[in-house]
């Protein structure tokens, strides 16, 4: 669906003026000490790294920078999610420390998702275990068990819409410790931390590295580390929002006409496996499109510019057995939110 504009529309002004607001979330705190690998404390490094990640996105105009802690104070993961939402931001970045019984290192960043592997899951139970120290944390969480499987594979995505754009940011974060900081690359993955789970935005949980480990701990614990790391997530947070920039920006103008090509899709499945887009590997559907995100790959099915047609094809994949699909939209290639694409 293509609409001509006569003139530079209010959406492509404001985004020059448009002020950016980035939540960075610095883990555990007060009572809730994180792990305690050789003696460090997860919770001041988090903190450490998280002000100075703020100090140097601040030194950006169109930069604003909320923290859910900037003292060593206890935050619940629910209102590290509300701080984020009341600010409406546009990305929130949780940092942490991990740990091990090995002698594992290197880096890994987060988005939320369905149950990954084993270790992955025990990370994600470590984290969410904060929710014990909450008060009435029953009542909060209705049940939620962060030491029960169970409990982990039955959480659900809040915003599966803003899912790309956390894919999008944690690569280019994981790119820096990788290729700039020569970090062991532990790679960008999918699990459920409930405080990811309480946003309604893009949103990743960054493990710097591994307390556990002697040589690693002892990095992230230094100066010289803690500014390292911070500048790597800070580096990777500008080169995002200027990814959205130009994504917002670069519409095709004609003569003073700014096209506006909307487009709707069902995403069926998401992984870091290339399939073949025959239908025969996707239960009889037709025309599936791979799109590569990061280190993911996306399918999506039945494109459209059509919302209701969009409607009828993500009942369709669900028929099929695809019950966790879901529509995504477009404007001139670039994921914007479903209420976007309808205003527009």
């Amino acid at each position: 669906m293509c609409i001509s504009i006569c003139f530079i529309s209010s959406t492509v002004l404001n985004a020059q003026r448009k002020q950016y607001v980035i939540v960075l979330d610095a883990g555990h705190g007060g009572k809730d000490p994180g792990n305690l690998g050789n003696g460090y404390l997860e919770k001041n490094i988090a903190l450490n790294v998280a002000q100075l990640v703020g100090k140097n996105l601040l030194q950006e105009n169109d930069i604003k920078v909320v923290y859910t802690r900037y003292e060593d104070v206890f935050i619940d993961l629910w209102k590290r999610g509300a701080i984020a939402n009341e600010a409406k931001a546009d990305l929130f970045v949780s940092i942490h420390c991990d740990s091990h019984t090995s002698n594992a290192f290197g880096a890994g960043t987060f988005v939320l998702g369905l149950r990954g592997n084993t270790k992955n899951l025990e990370i994600a139970k470590r984290e969410n275990a904060s929710i014990l120290m909450e008060d009435n944390f029953q009542d909060r969480y209705k049940g939620f068990d962060p030491n029960s499987a169970e409990s982990m594979i039955g959480l659900s995505l809040l915003q599966e819409e803003n899912l790309d754009k956390s894919l999008s940011i944690a690569s280019l974060i994981q790119n820096n410790f990788a290729l700039k900081l020569n970090r062991n690359d532990r790679k960008v993955k999918q699990d459920n931390f409930q405080v990811l789970r309480e946003t309604i935005m893009p949103s990743v949980l960054i493990e710097l590295g591994f307390l556990t480990n002697k040589n690693e701990g002892k990095y992230l614990n230094s100066t010289n580390g803690q500014n390292q790391m911070a500048n790597a997530i800070a580096d990777a947070i500008k080169n995002y929002i200027s990814n959205i920039k130009i994504n917002t920006l670069v519409n095709d103008v004609v003569e003073g006409n700014v096209l506006i090509d909307i487009e709707f899709k069902v995403q069926i499945a998401s992984g870091k496996n290339m399939v073949d887009t025959k239908a025969y590997n996707f239960k009889g559907l037709q025309n599936v499109e791979r799109i590569k995100v990061g280190a993911f790959y996306k399918y999506y099915y039945g494109n459209t510019s059509d919302f209701k047609a969009a409607k009828i094809a993500e009942g369709k994949a669900n028929r099929k057995g695809y019950k966790t699909a879901f529509i995504v939209a477009f404007k001139n290639g670039a994921s914007i939110s479903i209420s976007e694409a309808l205003k527009l």
